[in-house]
């Protein structure tokens, strides 16, 4: 028996499958006995078939270097994460909840605004807002909804609390590796499947078509709808071609199309022109359309957003949805939630500091070896300062940073995250992890079943994102009821 769960232990941190007092958590029981009945070869062959796996497919991500861009397979750890699906029924409930008051609270900055006339948002934060589009006040997209897809990232503490870390409601990605992520454990470990009731995420192409189509401005005739990328050279190609490929839909770049004079948006084809209804569109707001934002953008579709306000066309996510996408937003959503739903929250936020009120900011400063600090709008885990782990110069330059411009920054204590087993040279050793689920809203609302968990793969590092030396699991929710 190569792996002994007893002399398994991630002291300090809650873990996923393990309990340090019990031994494998009840929902995680079959997993872990299951792979302390593996040898050390059949380990490494199950590990290396998943590399194999993820090669023949081609699942890549894009690395960013100072020499150009480099595709690199996609980092995999074959031993999954498990959740409870009775823990999970909860966690769906607090995404729907939260979702929904985002999509209010940003049709109503681009009309009453009467959240801020309320005095429960400070008119102060809107107006420094980097995602704020002047040009979508008064728009009112179909079914009222902005963000049509949400990932928001959880995270949990020590003592196992969930907590919401971040919202993505510009162009949030990572859902084809949760996809394929199943795929190749299906292949790793198809007899697990077999016995246990694993819930499945296989649907998510076709609820995303769904949803996409729901929001044609043509509803009585069949939708045309289109994947808008950037070009190979994005970060996210991969997942753009694949979500296209899997909805069966056409990949395009801005050059693809063009606006009309009816003012609707038309797709260049070998037959002429076809009329696009939707457009799932991969690529930021500023470089969208010429006409609109930024004029240098060769990206974009000149008159896209003059198509969009007058409803010849249908754009997800909307643009503008990036003004919920800042992490002093962030810090409001419960009072969001409260105003809009008159609920408290299911899924609570990580305690935060905003630099931009005086007591705050000098609590931050005072405590900086401690705290993390973070930008208002960037993504990715770049920008961002980890107290406990940074050098006294680090620490010096975030506290000029801050001092220079107190409304980007906010402040968090230093989250002990959970950790996950994960095979590290053939010894299973905790590794960090987090939890990105997507929520599509339209019509109706649906959450996957899990999400894409990232996991550092570098021992004691908090770090999950790949571009940084982070890898991804499986995710399992696993219905243990009956069993």
């Amino acid at each position: 028996m190569i792996i002994d769960w007893q002399r398994y232990a991630a002291p300090g941190f809650y873990d996923e499958l393990i309990d340090s007092r019990t031994g494998p958590r009840p929902a995680a029981q079959a997993l872990c006995e299951y792979l302390a009945s593996l040898s050390a070869e059949e380990l490494r062959e199950r590990k290396t078939a998943a590399e194999l796996a993820i090669l023949v497919m081609g699942i890549t991500f894009t690395v960013y270097t100072e020499g150009g861009s480099i595709d690199r397979a996609w980092p995999f750890d074959i031993v999954p994460r498990i959740i409870p699906k009775h823990e999970w029924d909860r966690t769906d409930a607090g995404l729907r909840q939260r979702v929904q008051a985002l999509n209010l609270f940003i049709d109503d900055l681009y009309h009453g605004q009467q959240i801020i006339k309320d005095g429960v948002f400070p008119a102060e934060v809107l107006a420094q807002s980097a995602n704020f589009r002047p040009q979508c006040v008064g728009a009112n997209p179909r079914h009222g909804v902005w963000a049509h897809i949400c990932g928001s990232d959880l995270v949990r503490d020590w003592d196992g609390t969930l907590y919401v870390l971040e919202d993505n409601l510009r162009v949030p990605s990572g859902v084809s590796y949760m996809l394929e992520n199943r795929v190749v454990t299906k292949r790793v470990f198809p007899e697990l499947f077999e016995y246990q009731r694993i819930q499945p995420v296989d649907d998510y192409s076709l609820r995303l078509y769904d949803m996409l189509a729901s929001l044609s401005p043509r509803p009585a005739d069949p939708p045309t709808v289109v994947v808008l990328t950037p070009g190979i050279y994005n970060s996210a190609y991969f997942e753009h071609s694949y979500l296209a490929q899997q909805m069966g839909v056409e990949l395009v770049e801005g050059g693809d199309l063009e606006v009309g004079v009816d003012d609707c948006v038309y797709m260049r084809t070998i037959k002429g022109l076809a009329r696009v209804d939707v457009i799932y569109r991969r690529i930021d707001d500023l470089f969208m359309d010429p006409q609109a934002f930024r004029p240098d953008s060769a990206l974009g579709v000149p008159g896209l957003m003059r198509a969009w306000r007058k409803g010849k066309v249908a754009l997800a996510n909307a643009p503008g949805a990036g003004v919920a996408d800042d992490k002093v937003v962030y810090a409001f959503v419960p009072q969001i939630i409260k105003y809009y739903l008159d609920q408290d929250p299911l899924i609570p936020n990580v305690p935060s500091y905003l630099c931009l009120r005086e007591q705050d900011r000098q609590h931050t400063l005072a405590n900086l070896d401690k705290l993390v600090v973070k930008p208002a709008n960037e993504s990715g885990g770049y920008g961002m300062l980890v107290g406990p782990h940074a050098t006294p110069a680090d620490r010096k330059r975030f506290a000029e940073l801050i001092q220079q411009d107190p409304r980007n920054y906010i402040a968090q204590p230093t989250l002990a995250l959970s950790t996950s087993p994960t095979l590290c040279d053939q010894r299973m050793e905790p590794r960090h992890v987090d939890l990105r689920p997507f929520v599509l809203s339209g019509p109706t609302t649906y959450v996957t079943t899990g999400g894409l968990t990232r996991v550092a793969l570098r021992k004691g590092s908090l770090v999950v994102n790949s571009s940084q030396g982070g890898g991804s699991k499986d995710t399992w929710i696993v219905d243990t009821e009956g069993h």
